[in-house]
């Protein structure tokens, strides 16, 4: 699960550059929601991984990568008036 949700971790950061190129804005809509099931996921995995005493670095590193295309993304649409 940890390695899932670093991919989408890493795709939602590639989604949400796409998303700050002026007429892809819109692309936000698809990349949030897709962040969100990443950040979910990542957190899973580092619940389970924590509980057998593994290491937790794919999934902080998922967790985080999610989290800032959620933030960012979020914030292109304010200021790009996507949210209204």
């Amino acid at each position: 699960m940890k390695t899932v949700g670093l991919i989408f971790g890493i795709l939602s950061i590639l989604g949400m550059i796409l998303g700050f190129i002026p007429c892809f804005g819109a692309f936000n809509w698809l990349n949030i929601p897709f962040a969100i099931v990443g950040l979910i996921l990542s957190i899973l995995g580092y619940n389970q991984e924590k509980r057998i005493n593994m290491p937790t670095g794919a999934a902080v590193t998922g967790i985080v990568l999610c989290a800032i295309a959620i933030l960012l993304g979020s914030l292109r649409l304010i200021l790009g008036a996507g949210i209204v």
